[in-house]
């Protein structure tokens, strides 16, 4: 099939390679041109604006968006759709919001213009191991589109998972169990560091043990004790943990249809809670304890240098 790839980024990059490796044709669009000249060596059409790259597709075009969620994705939508025709399909494969992808769907369908939610896992390994797809639209166009699916996924790794928004929607629930998941990883090294037997032991082979039938093994777990082989105490990466979108949505909506999801949300202000040098709250907490119980609390560097 012939796939417009808008985005080539890590994941649009590697997905254009993977799918030119599948015999696909691929143009390409990126808002820096060097990317585009790299996918050209590597075998891909190029375009230099949105009104090119539909010129260039096949109809019924396929155009697939790999860009930041949010605004970047609806401009791109905004910049495509005046060259598109009735029939032809956008594909979201980033990160959106479930709800976005509904107003978009329902916007697009007066022009003809059909529109398909993919959430994507998978992240740098996409290109070797093959991304996991979750599929939400009409079923005609997962149908039609379904070469591509199977060219991107490993065996068995793509789902229909019903009308628009529900690609997205699933994909949104996996990142919150993902944060719940790394979060217990996180808290049973750190509990382990605190004991006097966390002295002793190589982390990375600790890992590694709990992947040789233990039921808490995962790729998650390999991946961690790949980091711990390249460094053993994790001294060279500093404790501030950034988040995508994705666990914010997941409390939110278990927060509208009101389902507890206490770890979910407990992993997700663990994130917050790392960004912060100082803790206000850690601050009066400390303070409290001083004043009802008479409890010592440490000097900040400030106070001991102006003393």
């Amino acid at each position: 099939m012939h796939v417009g790839m808008i985005g080539l980024g890590r994941m649009g990059m590697n997905m254009t390679r993977r799918l030119l490796a599948g015999g696909h044709d691929v143009t390409v669009y990126n808002r820096t041109p060097d990317k585009v000249r790299s996918a050209e060596k590597e075998g891909a059409r190029g375009a230099y604006s949105l009104e090119d790259l539909a010129g260039l597709l096949t109809p019924p075009r396929i155009v697939w968006i790999m860009v930041p969620a949010g605004a970047p994705v609806d401009e791109v939508i905004g910049g495509i759709r005046d060259h598109l025709e009735i029939g032809d399909i956008i594909v979201d494969g980033g990160n959106s919001f479930y709800k976005d992808d509904i107003r978009r769907s329902a916007a697009l369908k007066g022009s003809g213009i059909d529109y398909v939610d993919v959430g994507t896992s998978g992240g740098i390994w996409g290109l070797k191991e093959g991304y996991c797809l979750m599929v939400g639209g009409e079923k005609r166009v997962f149908n039609h589109l379904e070469p591509v699916f199977e060219t991107l996924a490993p065996p068995e790794g793509y789902l229909y998972c019903g009308p628009s928004g529900a690609g997205h929607f699933l994909k949104m629930v996996h990142n919150g169990i993902e944060y719940a998941l790394m979060e217990a990883y996180a808290e049973g090294f750190e509990l382990i560091d605190a004991s006097p037997y966390g002295v002793e032991l190589d982390y990375s082979r600790v890992a590694h043990l709990w992947n040789r039938g233990s039921v808490v093994r995962s790729w998650l777990l390999e991946l961690l004790e790949e980091a711990f082989r390249k460094d053993e105490t994790l001294e060279s990466i500093e404790g501030y943990v950034e988040d995508s979108g994705e666990g914010r949505w997941t409390v939110q909506e278990a927060v509208a249809l009101g389902v507890s999801l206490p770890a979910i949300s407990t992993a997700l202000f663990r994130r917050f809670r790392s960004r912060q040098d100082a803790s206000f709250a850690e601050k009066i907490l400390a303070a409290l304890r001083r004043e009802f119980g008479g409890h010592a609390v440490r000097t900040s560097a400030k106070e001991a240098i102006e003393k």
